[in-house]
């Protein structure tokens, strides 16, 4: 098991849900914290908590610019990142594609895709010149499994996996791992941002059973980063003991 003491965290998407839990589990366990996100009072209050040193970064991953700026003005005692946690990500709309918003889908390629590889590609040549480092991306079980109305949400997160597993053939050699955790279904603000607010759609989506816990998908993030360091977990996929695997989806007619 490798410590984190001394290490540095970012996390993004660290406001709320997952990444909140991410930042509250690695702090636990002796990490610095860089928290990002795009509320910044909810990450001041998130800081407050917290038994480490932190830095807050109000951040929007969909903006290059403001990520390779914001990233390489990082203050010296958390510019040398070691763990990754590429939270930030979003889920919209369940139409099916002939009737979805073309807006919905370029948020979430946006979000889910570009903003993962501008923060990525931000921090990876600092892992590799110290030859320490973790990527971790949170990525979904829809990556795998498809689902009426998922189209681009789904797609997002195949491309997620396929991201992690090409950097995993990238560093191999170095002592930089990558690791794709793909969640099934996690009670967190995902259904009401999915569904824009509307907060009895998004309570119906985990009515009657037991869903993960961001407290639970940060605990297995925590286990992945403290793996020796010869250890790389490559793919995670958790699934709540309520969730299974439906029947192909047939049209009668």
């Amino acid at each position: 098991m490798q410590t984190l003491q001394g290490w540095t965290a970012l996390v993004t998407g660290a406001s709320s849900g997952i990444g909140e839990a991410c930042a509250l589990s690695l702090s636990q366990a002796g990490a610095r914290l860089v928290l990002a996100g795009r509320r910044g009072e909810r990450l001041e209050a998130l800081a407050s908590k917290l038994q480490t040193p932190c830095h807050t970064l109000v951040l929007d991953v969909r903006s290059r610019r403001d990520v390779e700026a914001s990233l390489a003005s990082l203050p010296s005692d958390f510019a040398a990142v070691d763990v990754l946690v590429n939270n930030a990500g979003v889920g919209l709309g369940l139409e099916p594609a002939h009737e979805a918003s073309v807006d919905d889908w370029e948020t979430m390629i946006d979000t889910n895709c570009k903003g993962l590889v501008y923060v990525t590609r931000a921090l990876l040549p600092g892992m590799v010149k110290r030859n320490r480092g973790h990527v971790v991306n949170l990525g979904s079980v829809a990556a795998t499994y498809p689902y009426p109305g998922g189209n681009v949400y789904g797609a997002t997160k195949a491309f997620v996996h396929q991201f992690t597993e090409n950097l995993k053939a990238d560093l191999a050699g170095t002592r930089v791992r990558v690791t794709d955790i793909q969640p099934g279904m996690v009670e967190t603000e995902f259904s009401l941002v999915r569904f824009k607010g509307d907060a009895q759609r998004a309570h119906k989506v985990y009515e009657g059973m037991e869903a993960l816990s961001p407290a639970d998908i940060a605990d297995i993030v925590q286990w992945c980063v403290t793996r020796p360091a010869h250890v790389n977990i490559n793919v995670v996929e958790v699934m709540p003991a309520d969730q299974g695997f439906g029947p192909f989806n047939i049209k009668r007619r």
